[in-house]
């Protein structure tokens, strides 16, 4: 399609949300080319460490190179810090790589999240030049990336309010997912949910339309 944008090419969303010192985080299953569904099992959240995660949005063959490389730099920050890194430097790692490629970017819109040392969440999203969006907590405790982002952001919108604890965040999360993804024909057949507490991570598996 001649108008379509190479960031929608592959379709999908991702969303994250904070909650009561728990973060989630979520996105779609579908893989497809234009209005063709490929595959039903893409997944485009990867675990950077277990209280950090990140969603990638956008073209896959970039989202599968820029994942190589961020599990590279912070093999490489480990290694030099015996530590992990905390979701705040992260985010600006993340900014500053797309920001670097800023002249033949990755074709992908970051989402993080994460939890920091005190527990509370980090939410972080931008676009594919690398400009933060660093969400206020305490009135838009969300961040969205992908082919349904109206929808998404209105239904969170509607949906989110301050200190939900991990269950509530699940339930919260999925139906804003789910009643996005049932608007936009380029993301959707099912979803993946994690949740991010501090003891432990809760990774579930929706059933959503399969059209």
């Amino acid at each position: 399609h001649p108008g379509m944008s190479i960031t929608s090419y592959n379709g999908g969303a991702v969303v994250a949300m904070a909650g009561k010192n728990c973060v989630a985080v979520a996105c779609d299953k579908r893989y497809g080319m234009q209005y063709q569904t490929v595959a039903t099992d893409k997944n485009k959240v990867f675990k950077m460490h277990d209280r950090l995660y990140i969603g990638l949005a956008g073209l896959a063959s970039d989202q599968a190179t820029f994942h190589e490389k961020l599990k590279f730099r912070l093999a490489m920050y480990n290694l030099r810090e015996e530590r992990d890194i905390k979701p705040a430097s992260f985010g600006k790692l993340v900014s500053t790589l797309l920001y670097e490629k800023r002249f033949g970017p990755y074709f992908i819109e970051p989402v993080i999240a994460g939890l920091d040392k005190d527990n509370n969440p980090y939410l972080f999203a931008s676009d594919f030049i690398g400009a933060p969006l660093l969400p206020d907590m305490e009135t838009n405790g969300f961040v969205t990336a992908g082919t349904c982002t109206d929808q998404l952001y209105g239904m969170c919108e509607s949906m989110w309010r301050p200190d939900m604890e991990p269950e509530e965040l699940f339930e919260t999360i999925s139906q804003c997912l789910l009643g996005a993804l049932e608007r936009d024909c380029l993301s959707g057949w099912g979803a993946t949910v994690h949740v991010i507490c501090p003891d432990k991570v809760i990774t579930r598996t929706l059933r959503g339309r399969m059209d």
